[in-house]
């Protein structure tokens, strides 16, 4: 497994979001996690990307624990995520938003830095470089100048997946990254994260778009009240009776645009 979550438990308050959580993201694939709202699910990406750190349980990532560290130490091993609410740089330009995802990848260290070494300004044409090349991946080539302030919806919900991609990662979570779209931009969006697995990239998925769901996910997790409901394939989440009671609320059709 690429990811693997043991025990995994965390409360706020009285409540409990997460519950002795068991589950593993095998690579290479695109693993969804659904479930009704408040079942846990962004509070899971932030266990699992450093933002919190769990009262119990254990995180593992390419062999890495996971636990206690630092979001920034967890990107540098290879995850990356967006977020459900947008985290864009509005008074910078598209390249410049895909830019700081890159520098996660630079080793120029201070000194090079204050000093305005060779070193530095080959790492940051690198830099430059790589963040072009997110965008262009991304369908955003041509707005690569553009502030993002003048950048329409669509389009800044696939800037923060270019920004992530250009940290190369090995394990790229998207949160809801459907949510606000209309039918051509979810069309689009399903493409993408198809193309991005096809890069070896291996994606974990939270959204509540069911009919991109059950198109590009191999794997679905369901989550109900921070506990984990089912497992399996779209056909068997589809089919299982527990998940039409406590998810879907009876028998439900999936269009898939």
């Amino acid at each position: 497994m690429l990811l693997e979550a043991r025990g995994l438990t965390k409360s706020f308050g009285g409540v409990t979001a997460i519950a002795d959580l068991d589950f593993g993201v095998p690579a290479g694939l695109v693993y969804a996690v659904i479930g009704p709202n408040g079942a846990g699910k962004t509070t899971l990406f932030n266990l699992l990307s450093g933002l919190y750190r769990p009262d119990e349980g254990r995180v593992r990532f390419a062999g890495e624990d996971l636990t206690g560290r630092a979001p920034h130490q967890i990107a540098r091993l290879g995850l990356a995520r967006t977020f459900q609410n947008l985290q864009i740089f509005f008074n910078m330009s598209a390249l410049e938003n895909v830019m700081v995802g890159a520098h996660g990848r630079g080793r120029a260290g201070l000194a090079a830095a204050l000093l305005r070494t060779p070193r530095l300004r080959r790492e940051e044409a690198e830099i430059r470089h790589w963040a072009a090349e997110a965008l262009a991946f991304c369908g955003l080539a041509d707005l690569a100048d553009r502030p993002a302030s003048a950048l329409p919806y669509g389009a800044l919900k696939r800037l923060e997946i270019a920004r992530a991609l250009a940290a190369q990662p090995r394990l790229l979570l998207l949160d809801e990254p459907a949510a606000g779209l209309n039918d051509t931009e979810t069309l689009a969006l399903q493409g993408l994260i198809g193309h991005i697995r096809d890069q070896g990239i291996t994606v974990l998925l939270v959204e509540h778009h069911m009919g991109l769901v059950m198109a590009v996910a191999e794997r679905i997790l369901v989550l109900d009240y921070g506990s984990r409901l089912a497992e399996g394939t779209p056909a068997e989440v589809r089919a299982n009776p527990a998940v039409i009671a406590a998810y879907l609320g009876g028998e439900v059709h999936y269009a898939v645009e």
